[in-house]
């Protein structure tokens, strides 16, 4: 899964949703439509997220989408780390904006 939603924040007026060498999308103008497309491909294809965004990719389905499964996660597994059920930075960023929220 690649998408060229960066090239946006660099004046592109269309975005691309592309997943392996099939162009899922190519007439995306608004930012959010492309994230949750992006998003809604990794998920429903059940595909796993790259180590590289996975923190990223596990924020948005936590913390936007509001999927948070007991256990698991959709991180692509690497031998040399152990994968926790959450990963740290993400659960402690979501604590922060709930703290945030709560205060407010």
């Amino acid at each position: 899964m690649h998408s060229c939603v960066w090239n946006f924040c660099f004046g592109s007026r269309v975005l691309h949703v592309i997943c392996g060498p099939t162009i899922v999308n190519s007439h995306i103008t608004v930012f959010s439509d492309a994230v949750v497309l992006m998003f809604a491909s990794y998920y429903c294809l059940n595909i796993s997220y790259p180590a590289a965004q996975g923190a990223t990719l596990e924020f948005l389905q936590r913390c936007l989408f509001k999927i948070n499964p007991e256990k698991g996660s959709k991180v692509e597994k690497t031998t040399s780390k152990k994968l926790l059920a959450v990963n740290p930075k993400v659960l402690s960023l979501i604590t922060k904006i709930a703290d945030y929220e709560w205060r407010e």
